[in-house]
């Protein structure tokens, strides 16, 4: 199995090649229609979704012959959960915010400026999270030593 996919892999790679040095040049208006360019964005494509597929599945297989994991999965989702709704709490219905943007010309609502303010907070408490998460560990072996 693993020849198989070190040859397929070769060939995408040669046929990657192939296709980089028959795109167009940059200044021609046409380039993002190119058949070189299309073919390499269905390449890219497939690719991703093999990545997406076998990351799925390899993962809900380890989940499930794991013991104990789904118990921490449920954990997890539950504490992104949490932090959603606090998110969504913390976020504001801005009505000076819909008015910019509908004199900017951009149609919006009150729900979509709070869904967008609750998209920054969860990114950044899962970002201080990360980082505590990384920094607290180091400083907790600097410290006990």
């Amino acid at each position: 199995m693993n020849k198989i996919i070190k040859i397929a892999l070769i060939v995408i790679g040669l046929i990657a090649a192939v296709l980089w040095f028959s795109l167009p040049s940059a200044d021609d208006p046409n380039a993002i229609s190119s058949g070189a360019m299309n073919f390499m964005f269905v390449i890219m494509y497939i690719l991703l979704a093999i990545a997406v597929v076998s990351a799925v599945f390899f993962g809900l297989k380890k989940l499930l012959t794991t013991p104990g994991s789904i118990k921490k999965a449920l954990f997890a989702i539950g504490g992104l959960a949490i932090i959603v709704a606090v998110s969504y709490g913390l976020s504001s219905d801005n009505m000076a915010v819909v008015e910019a943007m509908s004199q900017r010309g951009i149609e919006t609502t009150e729900g979509t400026v709070k869904n967008i303010g609750m998209g920054l907070n969860v990114f950044f408490i899962l970002t201080v999270l990360a980082v505590l998460l990384m920094v607290l560990p180091g400083l907790k072996k600097m410290f006990v030593k």
